[in-house]
């Protein structure tokens, strides 16, 4: 399989708040990113060492066939280098990447729809109003779930791939394989996932949670999650094409996987990104709710077992050596 990667991190600092405060890019299509164009303007503008830039772009293409490489810093986009298939207009397969677009916009649903959710992260989801596809229940531990276990991979769904692992209290323990998502079925595969322990008990990496939390959102906006995304986030940032990866051979999904597979340019998965690192705010419109957001970097009462919050992977506990504590990512393998 041809590996097709953009390295994309985002770190909350003060420093980028202060310095970038007023700016927000246009689209790519009417001018984009603001650059720093040659070293000298990298260290005046954006306090960055291209030459140490450079390393990372080093590193980033013994990784993988096909990538690349975007920095921005105090709203300056100074490096951006791209190799292989990869390119500034391409639409790769984001994969488990995706995974954090459908949490943003879970977190917006709330804000929205809170009268028809009232409960918010709280929600137990397994019910009439929310997943009538998932009753009659075939486990009744499925009744606990809540919709922040979900989103924080602690429902109790088995860990996918061949060598599955848990995790209870920072303690990580094998888990034996079981069947994940069919895509050729892919709500119904997801609903009926295997659990290996009751709700909240413990965390594992399961695909099918962010799916079921995507599945809730097409409930309670009453709109598919590509076209939520499109209208709360793509359009009023100013995205170039984009969409999810729907096809698998001959077969066509019917509903975009809330546990990846989302296609967006290089450039605007960093206008995500610079929105978050905003609070959610994009001009002077707040697309996301700033206290979801400041979620996404700390423990979560949802998951007490390992630094993984709201699809997002964090750094609270110092694991990342040398990255800020309130660095927060979603890595993936497109």
């Amino acid at each position: 399989m041809n590996a097709f990667r953009i390295v994309f991190v985002s770190f909350l600092v003060s420093e980028f708040v202060t310095c970038a405060a007023d700016y927000f890019p246009a689209p790519d299509s009417a001018g984009g990113w603001r650059t720093a164009k040659d070293a000298t303007q990298a260290r005046e503008l954006a306090a960055m060492d291209l030459s140490k830039l450079e390393q990372a772009w080093e590193f980033t293409q013994r990784c993988t066939q096909n990538g690349g490489l975007l920095v921005v810093r105090r709203g300056y986009l100074v490096f951006e280098k791209y190799f292989g298939r990869a390119s500034r207009d391409a639409n790769p397969d984001m994969a488990s990447t995706g995974k954090a677009y459908t949490s943003i916009a879970c977190g917006i649903m709330l804000r929205e729809f809170r009268d028809k959710i009232p409960e918010g992260l709280d929600t137990k989801v397994f019910t009439e109003a929310f997943l009538p596809e998932g009753l009659p229940l075939d486990d009744v531990r499925r009744a606990d779930i809540t919709l922040g276990q979900l989103l924080c991979m602690t429902g109790g769904y088995n860990g996918e791939g061949q060598s599955p692992t848990a995790v209870v209290m920072g303690k990580a323990f094998p888990l034996k394989a079981v069947p994940g998502q069919n895509i050729r079925d892919l709500d119904t595969s997801s609903l009926r996932c295997a659990m290996w322990t009751n709700a909240g008990a413990g965390y594992s990496y399961s695909s099918p949670e962010p799916h079921i939390a995507s599945m809730v959102l097409r409930r309670v906006t009453g709109m598919e999650l590509q076209d939520y995304i499109n209208e709360r986030l793509a359009r009023p940032m100013g995205w170039g094409a984009w969409g999810y990866c729907l096809h698998r051979g001959d077969f066509t999904m019917p509903h975009a996987n809330g546990a990846g597979s989302i296609a967006v340019h290089a450039t605007d998965a960093l206008r995500f990104g610079y929105c978050l690192l905003r609070e959610g705010r994009w001009g002077d419109r707040q697309l996301v709710p700033a206290d979801y957001i400041a979620k996404c970097n700390q423990p979560s009462p949802y998951n007490p077992h390992c630094p993984f919050t709201l699809q997002f992977e964090q750094n609270s506990d110092g694991h990342v050596a040398g990255a800020p504590r309130d660095a927060f990512w979603k890595s993936g393998a497109g």
